[in-house]
């Protein structure tokens, strides 16, 4: 989870520059504005730098952490696997959003119900095999330990 809030924070700055040309590159004045292909530009950013570096084992926090992503076999991830796996990681967040805009509940309900969510999915990660996330056990991937050999 260490690797996953670190993730975050970088994440921070490919969103906020991706947002940034984003504006600029269709002179955006009004934050709601360009909204849906603004959410639509990021969606495919973030794919993009996903799939960039899963294809090549690990982002910059998986690096940091020693852990990397390979496919059933140890080997390296296809650009094909990568992209499954990044849509198949938006279940963290999506199901219980989107329940929650169906509902339409108020924001702190809808804020529990996806911290919830998002420990049961983490959670179920004790139970599968390899201990893999059940975005990792669908896309066929898992995570491994990257530690140097001493």
């Amino acid at each position: 989870m260490a690797c996953w809030l670190y993730e975050g924070i970088l994440l921070f700055a490919v969103v906020f520059v991706g947002d940034y040309l984003f504006s600029a590159l269709t002179q955006t004045r009004h934050g709601l504005t360009n909204r849906h292909p603004q959410q639509v530009f990021l969606f495919l950013l973030l794919g993009i730098y996903f799939i960039w570096f899963w294809t090549r084992g690990q982002t910059l926090a998986m690096k940091t952490w020693h852990i990397r992503l390979v496919d059933g076999q140890g080997r390296p991830v296809s650009q094909v696997r990568a992209a499954w796996r990044y849509l198949l990681a938006w279940a963290w967040f999506l199901p219980p959003l989107a329940i929650a805009w169906l509902i339409v509940w108020p924001p702190l309900t809808s804020v529990a119900l996806t911290g919830l969510w998002i420990i049961v999915w983490a959670l179920a990660s004790k139970v599968l095999p390899q201990r893999q996330f059940p975005h990792d056990l669908i896309a066929g991937t898992r995570l491994v330990d990257a530690r140097p050999k001493p």
